[in-house]
């Protein structure tokens, strides 16, 4: 495979995760945009600023990944649970899409940098086309949806960055 400029953009706009370096006419695997934070338990995404706990709400970082079970939460929980935690919030549904990565199924998000990850995820956006209903993400496959505000599913929490 050359690298051209066409095939450069093309493959950037698709975040397919190759990069042809000029001059080495082959695909390059890239890392994707995060810093891991202190102890591991959070990451920074660098295109965002967004701080992120790698572990879902309920499961703790071991250093290696996130071990024990995720607490289940409807979305009233969840919105009351993350104003427990200092500093930290529910994101919203343009956020929390942003980690996922929808070139993986099954999870579709980068499972080295969000370990353990299950299905669906709450945000904190509310959905307007039935005030019973709230957005989340299927990380399944890794799109956005709406479910009844009474479902209980996990949350992942995110701050500012510095």
């Amino acid at each position: 495979m050359t690298c051209n400029a066409g095939a450069v953009r093309k493959l950037l706009a698709a975040s397919a995760g190759l990069l042809c370096l000029a001059g080495l006419g082959a695909p390059v695997a890239w890392a994707a945009p995060y810093t891991y934070n202190g102890d591991g338990s959070e990451v920074t995404d660098e295109r965002t600023g967004l701080v992120w706990r790698r572990c879902a709400e309920g499961m703790v970082w071991s250093g290696v990944t996130c071990s024990g079970s995720a607490t289940l939460f409807t979305h009233e929980q969840a919105l009351l649970h993350a104003k427990t935690q200092a500093g930290w919030r529910l994101p919203g549904i343009k956020e929390l899409s942003s980690i996922a990565d929808r070139s993986r199924t099954g999870p579709a998000i980068d499972l080295a940098v969000f370990p353990a990850t299950g299905n669906f995820f709450w945000s904190a956006s509310p959905y307007v086309g039935n005030p019973a209903s709230a957005w989340g993400v299927y990380f399944n496959y890794g799109g956005a949806d709406h479910y009844y505000r009474s479902g209980v599913f996990s949350v992942r929490l995110v701050r500012a960055g510095l």
